[in-house]
C-alpha cells in the first residue's frame, strides 16, 4: 500500500524483476563480437572480475535470449540430415577425390601404390597433387597444393573415396578435417550431391590421369617432373575446353556456377599447420633422404632409424631419434630439387659440372681398397725399367 500511495507502483501494472545481467549486456557483445568463438566459462569470468553475480546457467540463457553470439561464417557444417538453412548452393562444391596408381617408380619411396588427390570444381576444372601415404597430415598437405594450383578454395568440400576424411566407426567426418575446413573458411558436405545440374560435358578428370599421364611416367622419372608434368596436362585440357576459361560460353548453368565461384573466401597466406612425420633410415653417407633431396646427420648413424618432422607452415624440418631427441635441423629444400643439405643455408646440388664433382664425392673409409689407377701402374713401370737398366 505504501507503494502505491507514494507513486512508486501503478495500479493494475506488475512491476518486472530487475535483470542483473543488464548491465554486462555491452561487454558481451563486444567480447562476442570480437571473437564469437569464445567459452561462455571464460566470459563468465571476466563479468565475475567486473561484479556479475550470477551463475553460468543464467549467463548462457542471458546470452540466448538477447542473441548476443554471432553466427560465425566460417562455421557451417552440418550434421547428416539436418537443414540449417545455410546449405550451399548449386557450383559451389570442390569434390576431392583419392586416387590409387599401381607400381610408382622406386625412387618416390611410396610403396606399392602412387597417391594422387584431385579436387574438381562443377564447371570442370580440376586440379591434382601427389601424395606420399593415406594419412591424414599428408592429405591435408595434398588439399593445400590442390587449392593453391586452383586458386580458390571452394564454398563446400565433398570426399569420395578417401579413408583418411572419415572415421571407420560412424562414417562421420573427422573432426581434424573439420577444423581444416574451417581455417580455409569452407564447410564440408555430407549429403548427397545435387542432380539438378547436368553432367559436365567434360571428361572425368579421373579418366585422363589413368589413361594417359600414368602411362608417361617411367621407372626414371622423379616426382618433380611428374608433378609438373601433371599440372600440364590439367591446364591443357583447360585450354582444350574454352568453357572451362570461358563459363559465358557455356550456358545459363556453368554462369551461375561462375557467379557461385565469385563468393570463394581467399586462400590463406600459409598452410594448415600440421605435422609431417616420417620414418627414414640413414643412408651410407650420413644423409636422411626426404621429398627428394638429402639431409646431413651426425656421422655414426649410418643404418639407423630417424623421424624427419615438418610443419606445413614453416621453412624448416627436424631430424630425431626415435626417441624424441632432435638430432639435426636443416632449411627445407624445394621438393624433388635433389640437393644434398648438410648446414644451415647450405645445400649442395647434385648433378654439377665435371669440374666440382670431387666436392660431392662420398668421404673415403679406410676399409676401402681401391685398384692403383693408369697414371701409377705408368710411373711404376718407368721406375722399373729405370732400376733394369742401372743394373745391367
Amino acid at each position: 500500500m505504501r507503494s502505491y500511495l507514494v507513486g512508486g507502483r501503478t495500479p493494475g501494472v506488475r512491476n518486472s524483476p530487475q535483470d542483473p545481467f543488464g548491465p554486462y549486456v555491452p561487454y558481451c557483445q563486444q567480447r562476442l563480437r570480437d571473437d564469437p568463438h569464445l567459452e561462455a566459462t571464460v566470459l563468465l569470468k571476466e563479468i565475475t572480475e567486473l561484479g556479475y553475480q550470477g551463475g553460468y546457467s543464467t549467463l548462457t540463457r542471458a546470452l540466448r535470449r538477447n542473441h548476443l553470439r554471432p553466427a560465425c561464417t566460417q562455421c557451417r557444417y552440418t550434421a547428416p540430415g539436418q537443414d540449417t538453412g545455410d546449405t550451399p548452393a548449386d557450383g559451389d562444391e570442390l569434390r576431392f577425390t583419392w586416387l590409387k596408381l599401381p607400381e610408382p617408380p622406386p625412387r618416390w619411396g611410396a610403396g606399392s601404390h602412387a597417391h594422387v588427390l584431385v579436387g574438381s570444381l562443377p564447371s570442370g576444372r580440376w586440379r591434382a597433387a601427389l601424395a606420399e601415404n593415406e594419412n591424414l597430415p599428408q592429405v591435408i598437405e595434398a588439399i593445400d597444393l590442390v587449392l593453391r594450383r586452383l586458386g580458390r578454395t571452394g564454398c563446400s568440400w565433398r570426399f569420395d573415396s578417401l579413408p583418411a576424411a572419415k572415421c571407420q566407426t560412424n562414417g562421420r567426418v573427422k573432426p581434424e578435417l573439420l577444423k581444416v575446413a574451417r581455417y580455409y573458411g569452407t564447410a564440408i558436405s555430407n549429403g548427397c550431391p545435387c542432380h539438378s545440374i547436368p553432367p559436365s560435358p567434360l571428361l572425368d578428370p579421373l579418366r585422363p590421369i589413368e589413361d594417359f599421364w600414368w602411362r608417361t611416367v617411367d621407372p626414371d622419372t622423379r616426382l618433380q617432373t611428374a608433378q609438373g608434368s601433371l599440372d600440364h596436362l590439367a591446364a591443357w585440357l583447360d585450354l582444350r575446353h574454352p568453357e572451362v576459361e570461358h563459363p559465358d560460353r557455356a550456358g545459363d548453368v556453368v554462369s551461375e556456377i561462375r557467379d557461385a565461384d565469385k563468393r570463394d573466401l581467399a586462400l590463406p597466406p600459409a598452410p594448415f599447420p600440421a605435422w609431417i612425420q616420417v620414418a627414414r633410415t640413414v643412408t651410407s653417407h650420413d644423409l636422411v633422404p626426404f621429398r627428394g633431396n638429402h639431409y646431413a646427420v651426425s656421422p655414426g648413424l649410418v643404418g639407423a632409424g630417424v623421424e624427419v618432422s615438418w610443419r606445413l607452415d614453416e621453412p624448416y624440418l627436424s631430424i630425431s631419434t626415435t626417441r624424441g631427441a632432435v638430432i639435426a635441423r636443416h632449411t627445407l629444400a624445394p621438393r624433388g630439387a635433389g640437393r644434398i643439405v648438410s648446414g644451415p643455408g647450405h645445400a649442395i646440388t647434385l648433378g654439377r659440372s665435371q669440374s666440382r664433382a670431387h666436392e660431392d664425392r662420398a668421404p673415403s673409409s679406410g676399409a676401402t681398397r681401391l685398384p692403383p689407377p693408369r697414371a701409377a701402374r705408368a710411373h711404376g713401370e718407368c721406375q722399373i725399367n729405370g732400376a733394369n737398366l742401372l743394373v745391367s
